[in-house]
Parts: structure tokens; C-alpha cells; sequence
């Protein structure tokens, strides 16, 4: 059973092959192709399967930046909400996969402009794919508004 933290439960579909060292990179891959062919997830509180190979954790928690281990953690908790689900959760990827529609406009508005991957994400054809979705809907609400007030 692979252990993925919160924000990985969404991040991760994301992910174009990109990392901070070619170990880290190796062990993405393996994850994602893992649960890819219906390797169960248990959700995680705190580091997970992705973080043991990162070069920024120490012990369990992340030294990436003074403030990382906070951050990540509020990350985790408004992902777990979006996906409605906690920590020891059993999960299936493509079952999440199919809930990114409706939750990517929550979670881009409150993580993916902040982040310091989005530059990576931006690439990734899902990623695109869903907020190309989200700027044609605000476009929509935006025209909508402008219809009522002229009629």
C-alpha cells in the first residue's frame, strides 16, 4: 500500500518528471505508476512515500523553508477537505482523479498561484485541461453578470 500525504493526493496528477534530485525523481515515478495500476492509497498524516526520498526531510518533517512543516500541513488539510476524506482513508488514484474537476478551482485559488511548482504544473496537459475549465467559467459568470445588467 503506497502512503501519500494530502496536497499529493491532488498534486501528483500533476506531475511531469520534474524534482529536486534524480532519486526523488526515480521514486515519483515508481509511486505514480504504482497507484496508476490500482495500488491502494492510505491517506497519511504528515510525511508520506513521496517525502522519504526528499532531501529536504528531516526525521518527519519538512526543512525545505523555516515555515515548510506548517505550510505543507495546511496544504494537506484543505485537500483532505476538498476530497472529503482524512487521514487512514483507503483510496483508489483514478477515483480522485475523477473529483480534480470539481475541486481544482478551490485549490488553484488557494495553493497552485502561491506555489513554487506551478511553473512545472503548467506544463501538464490535465493541469492545463482544468484551468483552461476554470478561466472558461469564470469567463462565463463574468458574461452572465454583464447580460443582466443590460437587459
Amino acid at each position: 500500500m503506497i502512503r501519500f500525504r494530502g496536497h499529493h493526493l491532488i498534486c501528483l496528477h500533476f506531475f511531469r518528471g520534474e524534482g529536486y534530485n534524480p532519486e526523488f525523481i526515480i521514486n515519483l515515478h515508481e509511486l505514480i505508476k504504482k497507484v496508476e495500476y490500482g495500488e491502494i492509497i492510505e491517506v497519511s498524516e504528515g510525511a508520506d512515500d513521496v517525502c522519504a526520498k526528499c532531501p529536504y526531510l528531516k526525521g518527519n518533517k519538512c526543512f525545505h523553508n523555516r515555515n515548510s512543516e506548517d505550510e505543507i500541513r495546511q496544504m494537506d488539510s484543505k485537500a483532505l477537505e476538498l476530497l472529503n476524506t482524512e487521514p487512514g482513508a483507503k483510496l483508489n488514484w483514478l477515483k480522485i482523479k475523477e473529483t480534480l474537476p470539481d475541486i481544482f478551482k478551490d485549490w488553484f485559488t488557494s495553493y497552485c498561484t502561491i506555489c513554487t511548482w506551478e511553473s512545472t504544473c503548467d506544463k501538464n496537459p490535465l493541469w492545463l485541461k482544468l484551468n483552461t475549465e476554470r478561466l472558461d467559467n469564470k469567463v462565463s459568470r463574468r458574461e452572465s453578470m454583464h447580460d443582466k445588467k443590460a437587459g
